[in-house]
Order: C-alpha cells, then structure tokens, then sequence
C-alpha cells in the first residue's frame, strides 16, 4: 500500500490567548494508506484535533514534516473535506445546495462550476441515495433532524471528491441510536467510494466498528501510545459489535486510554 498521509516526529507549541506557552502533540509518528480508514482515540485535550489541523494545511508543525501524496504540507489542501461535531448548514439553503457549496469554495471546482453544474447534481443525488436521503433534496436544515443533517454534512464533506476525509467528532452530538445509524451510513459511503478517512473520535465502539487501524493517544502533549489492527470483516452490523473479537478490541483500547490518563505509559 501507498502512504497517503506521513507525519514524521511532528510537534505543534503555540501561545494560548493569555500568552501562554501551550505544547499540543509532541513527537508524533503516523501513516496512513490510501483508501484506508484510521482512528484516532485518547484522552480529551489530548491532540486528536491538533493532528487533523496539521494534516489539512490548516496550522504548520513547530517541528517535524507533514506530507500528504507524496508532498510536505504547506498551506491547506484542496484534496480534503471535513467534517465535525456540529454539521453547520446554511438555513436558507436546500440540502442539495448545501450539499455542492464546496464547489462553489474549493480551488479548482469554483471556476468550472456552471459547466458542470448537472454533474455536480447527479453526484450529490447519489450520495444522498447511499446515505438513504435521496427524498430530501429540497428540505432545509430546520426541516431534518440532527442525525439527518448530520449526514448531509457527510455528502457534503464528499462532493468534491476529496482523496482524504478528516472527521472531527462527528457523531459526538448525537443520541446512541442515531449515531449507530450513521456508522452503517458512513461505512456504505466508505465502501463505495474508498476514499481516505481519518477519524477522531471519543466512542471506542464507533472507532472498532468503523476503522482498520487505530491509533491511540497519550494525554497532553499528545504522543501515540498504540497502535491496533481491526480485523473484523465487512460489511460490519451491529451484531459485529456482540462478537468477542469487537468486545476484546474495544477492551484493549480501553486499559491503553485507562494507563494514558494515569501516566502509566
């Protein structure tokens, strides 16, 4: 497999609003191949998101070299799309148009918009189908519940057919319930598309159910601790999730994250 993302002993120190000397990760070390899908699990505060900043050109490293396709990150990158907690449509536009806005935003897309406005459509129709949307292109946000817009967010992450999906708690405000609905959801967009994800994520669960690798973080200053194989087959369900090799995963994360926040490691 081809590297996609190499972070190479990166750290990121910045001052903090009240001038103080804050070091968020330190020394880090990962990759990522391409077309797989990888979390990352810790501690709160621990980094997770510093490291998604890093890697999309948002915030350079102190120290140490991010590199993305074979290239050092040096300003933020067309060829991602993101996605976080709180899914942040516009309200006066309809889900398909909320949907195509980064290509009216990103390099690239916004010049050859018109011509390829029909294209552009077609492709948000599909996604939206495979998220099991496709009778709410005409609604607004108000008229969708948060696990709806939530995965509106999604295709929207995904429009521009980005090489790389970074994904910030996504799920993080959601009930239990819905955030299930929505790991099969991402999974199906995920096997369809085989694009590059990486995850930041506080739920162990929805990181075995979802990833092949996981990366575990130390508390401040972030450092990676663990790294762990899910071997589960896919498509996985939520009977996945019963087996002893899932319940044994997701316990083995835990006692990592249990001795990272005791300062075992």
């Amino acid at each position: 497999m081809v590297n996609l993302v190499s972070i190479q002993n990166a750290t990121l120190r910045y001052r903090t609003e009240k001038d103080e000397d804050f070091l968020a990760i330190e020394g880090v070390d990962l990759k990522i191949d391409a077309g797989e899908f990888v979390a990352i699990v810790g501690p709160s505060g621990c980094g997770k998101s510093s490291l998604l900043r890093l890697i999309s050109g948002l915030t350079p490293p102190t120290r140490g070299e991010v590199i993305v396709s074979g290239n050092p990150v040096r300003k933020p990158l067309n060829i991602v799309g993101m996605a976080f907690q709180n899914p942040t449509l516009l309200p006066w536009r309809t889900t398909i148009n909320n949907i195509i806005l980064p290509l009216e935003i990103v390099d690239g897309h916004r010049s050859k918009l018109k011509s390829y406005r029909d294209r552009h459509i077609d492709l948000a129709r599909e996604l939206l189908k495979i998220v099991g949307l496709n009778e709410f292109e005409d609604k607004f946000p108000w008229q969708l519940s948060g696990g709806m817009q939530q995965r509106v967010s999604l295709c929207r992450a995904l429009v521009h057919s980005p090489s790389l999906l970074l994904l910030d708690e996504p799920f993080g405000a959601l009930d239990a319930f819905t955030r299930e609905e929505l790991w099969a959801a991402l999974q199906d967009l995920w096997m369809e598309k085989k694009f590059t994800v990486l995850l930041v994520t506080h739920d162990l669960r929805e990181a075995v159910y979802l990833s092949d690798r996981v990366y575990v973080m130390s508390a401040r200053p972030g450092r990676i601790l663990a790294e762990t194989n899910v071997t589960l087959p896919r498509p996985r369900t939520l009977e996945s999730t019963f087996e002893n090799h899932f319940t044994e995963t997701v316990a083995n994360l835990r006692r990592h994250i249990s001795a990272a926040r005791d300062g075992k490691h």
